[in-house]
């Protein structure tokens, strides 16, 4: 049981950083709230695993400023804080720029949760297991930070590789409140999205995978390619020599299956190393087919030897 002192509920950016600047220590700044009670039950508040006081919650789900998406004049797209992961299977645009959130969308949790996790939540909560951050990192995502000076909003941004420390680590300083992700768009790209798991939702990865690729218009090249992996370390990484090597190669099994040999080791702390090598080789060359096919490309399968 999670219990608190005070609960504030502010309608803007604004107040809400006035609230949480003057948060004392201990204190919670939630949105959709899916991981605060696994948080306390698990004992990440401290020392006694169970019921759990904060002196505040800072609820932000009233933020207008925080909610909903735009494309912006440079071409990237701002996605609010708190964007839930539902909405990219229900925003047909939305899907239509970034495709390979929706299957990610598909695999993360369940219907309930996916109406309240917010983007933003899944980033700042910064678990090696993290759905949503691969995807974003695959598309040269930044985080928009927000905080008070001399009583007015101020901004500054950070890439989301450096923004992720480590596992349950990030660069958000007291007082900060996440308020977007912006992030390249990958209009008429194939997207696919891979993770270890036995049923759809509900299942903590231990190793996902992300991919957006467009081909050539005749079909016989990689044009571009953004590869992503999870799971397999304490932050999120990008695959960039998957991707140096494949663009411009011609589409074929052969090399898909080469590709997918170069990432195998990538696999550093956590456990099961052996197993995530076999993952990532399988994975990578999945993701990579699935993308195709969402653009009308359908190879045969790869003959791997014994």
């Amino acid at each position: 049981m999670l219990t608190c002192d005070d609960y504030r509920l502010p309608r803007s950016l604004k107040s809400a950083l006035e609230a949480w600047s003057k948060a004392p220590e201990g204190s919670r700044l939630v949105a959709g709230a899916t991981d605060t009670l696994p948080w306390a039950r698990q004992g990440r508040a401290g020392d006694i695993v169970g019921d759990v006081h904060v002196p505040l919650l800072v609820d932000v789900t009233e933020v207008s400023a925080l909610d909903s998406y735009r494309l912006q004049d440079d071409g990237r797209i701002r996605l609010g804080a708190n964007l839930v992961f539902q909405q990219f299977l229900e925003d047909e645009n939305l899907a239509r720029y970034l495709p390979h959130m929706p299957p990610c969308a598909l695999w993360f949790a369940d219907d309930q949760i996916r109406r309240q996790a917010t983007i933003a939540g899944n980033i700042v909560n910064a678990s090696p297991a993290a759905d949503g951050i691969p995807p974003l990192v695959a598309l040269n995502a930044e985080v928009e930070i927000a905080s008070l000076h001399d009583q007015e909003v101020v901004h500054r941004n950070l890439p989301l590789v450096e923004f992720v420390t480590g596992p349950g680590r990030t660069q958000l300083q007291p007082g900060e409140i996440v308020t977007a992700v912006t992030c390249d768009t990958a209009l008429g790209y194939g997207g696919a999205f891979e993770k270890v798991g036995h049923r759809r939702s509900l299942v903590i990865s231990i190793v996902c995978t992300s991919c957006c690729l467009k081909p050539s218009q005749d079909h016989k090249v990689f044009d571009d390619v953004r590869l992503a992996l999870g799971g397999v370390g304490p932050v999120p990484m990008r695959l960039d020599d998957v991707e140096t090597f494949l663009r411009g190669q011609t589409i074929s099994p052969q090399v898909i299956a080469a590709a997918s040999e170069i990432p195998l080791d990538r696999v550093a702390s956590r456990t099961r190393r052996e197993y995530r090598r076999d993952v990532i080789r399988g994975f990578v060359d999945r993701s990579i087919r699935d993308a195709l096919a969402r653009c009308g490309i359908s190879l045969p399968p790869t003959h791997r030897p014994a």
